[in-house]
């Protein structure tokens, strides 16, 4: 088959030039060329097709070079590419902020663009934080509260805000301090609310971050809805903002078009990246209410926001983004989203209690099953399974990134029930075959 451009030697040149992400070099597998891709399917350089399940890290929601955002996209480079967001504006942005903040039920609001996820986040702290400096209060609110185990980024504002963790341990006295409760799992709301009480009564904190529904990086935990919902009342009653991470569960992931549709409460800060632009180029985008905006308009110039992005609000992204919106609010996407979630849950009913298996879970589009290690029954990052299920599965077509000994399907929406039916057999197969 013929190729884009020539991939002779490109891994050995890839090993002399290359860091890669999230990769010990020492003992992880050759990198494989890819030099195309389609749908929801990866091409290497010999002409294998793999199986895209966890949509290239979460972010390819319609599939591969989706035409409808390529042409929107070649459309926008003919006209503009990038201009100072400082000091100048241009319809892909102004029209983008129109329709995140109508999407997510916030006709007074307002839109920071950033680069991506971890920025995104890094923005909204830094909103939340400031936000109360510039505020009177009795007592100084400088605390961030966050969810045991959580991930927010790479950047060291985001990594703060998700406590101590293995992602982080180098940086540890590096980090500002946060204050972590239990994640409100079904069967243990009363530990999280009680602990999150217990913060409030110091009347020092100044947020609370949390990523809706669903913690990604942890190990796709899963929580309670009705005890998100009490966690979110509590903050709002001590006048706590309130920061959703909707980087992953944004964009049909979960179900709805965003996680916290399913909530009463609704967050005062939402941070969105991945999907946002279809995976097709970077953008982040920081969603506060109006109250939090008017806090730093201000003859004070202390009181400016200085905070900003090179690339933030770039033209070419924000065309992706409204091509993809488009795609998004189509009833076909509810409808493929739907459909996935079906195909789901009928494995789990079919497998949720194999005696090899901690759990089975399905959330939106999202399948996770969480494999017994040995005497490992929590999820563990490190678990020699995560390569020894990574490469199973590619031997067999299918591109997956466990994270330790859990495995989750995170499709394209474009993914064929055929497409889905491989991969459940492939986990039932490894259930003999892997563990």
């Amino acid at each position: 088959m013929e190729t884009l451009f020539n991939t002779s030697h490109l891994v050995q040149r890839d090993q002399r030039c290359v860091w890669h992400p999230y990769t010990q070099s020492s003992t992880a597998n050759l990198p494989i060329p890819i030099t195309r891709a389609k749908g929801a399917y990866l091409y290497d350089d010999q002409g294998r097709q793999y199986f895209d399940a966890i949509s290239s890290w979460w972010i390819m929601a319609h599939g591969h070079a989706h035409p409808a955002i390529a042409t929107r996209i070649a459309h926008q480079v003919q006209h503009l590419e990038q201009v100072v967001f400082a000091d100048f504006t241009h319809i892909g942005a102004v029209e983008l902020a129109e329709r995140l903040l109508d999407l997510l039920h916030m006709p007074q609001g307002r839109v920071f663009y950033s680069d991506n996820g971890s920025t995104a986040v890094e923005t909204a702290l830094k909103m939340a934080l400031q936000f109360w400096h510039q505020t009177s209060s009795k007592k100084a609110r400088t605390k961030v509260i966050c969810f045991e185990k959580a991930y927010h980024g790479d950047t060291f504002g985001a990594m703060s805000a998700a406590g101590r963790t293995s992602f982080n341990r180098a940086f540890w006295p590096y980090l500002f301090e946060v204050q972590t409760i239990p994640t409100p799992q079904i069967g243990n709301e009363e530990r999280s609310i009680n602990q999150l009480k217990h913060l409030l009564a110091a009347d020092d904190v100044a947020c609370f971050i949390f990523e809706p529904l669903l913690q990604g990086a942890a190990g796709m935990l899963t929580h309670s809805k009705e005890g998100l919902d009490t966690l979110l009342a509590l903050c709002q009653q001590q006048h706590v903002l309130t920061i959703a991470d909707e980087v992953m569960t944004g964009f049909g992931r979960t179900g709805p078009l965003f996680a916290c549709d399913v909530l009463k409460a609704k967050p005062d800060i939402t941070c969105l990246s991945k999907s946002l632009t279809g995976g097709f180029l970077p953008l982040g985008a920081t969603v506060c209410s109006e109250e939090i905006f008017e806090r730093f308009v201000s003859d004070n110039p202390h009181h400016t926001f200085l905070h900003g992005h090179t690339f933030c609000a770039n033209a070419l992204a924000c065309a992706a983004a409204l091509a993809s919106l488009d795609l998004f609010v189509q009833p076909a996407c509810a409808q493929q989203r739907w459909a996935i979630e079906q195909q789901h849950r009928v494995f789990q009913t079919q497998w949720q209690h194999h005696p090899r298996l901690v759990r089975c879970e399905v959330i939106g589009t999202i399948l996770v099953v969480e494999y017994r290690d040995g005497p490992q029954t929590q999820a563990a990052y490190f678990s020699p399974l995560k390569e020894r299920l990574k490469s199973y599965f590619l031997k067999h077509h299918i591109y997956v990134r466990p994270l330790g000994n859990v495995l989750y399907l995170m499709p394209p929406y474009c993914a064929s029930s055929s497409d889905l039916a491989e991969c459940y057999a492939c986990i039932i197969n490894s259930l003999s075959e892997v563990i």
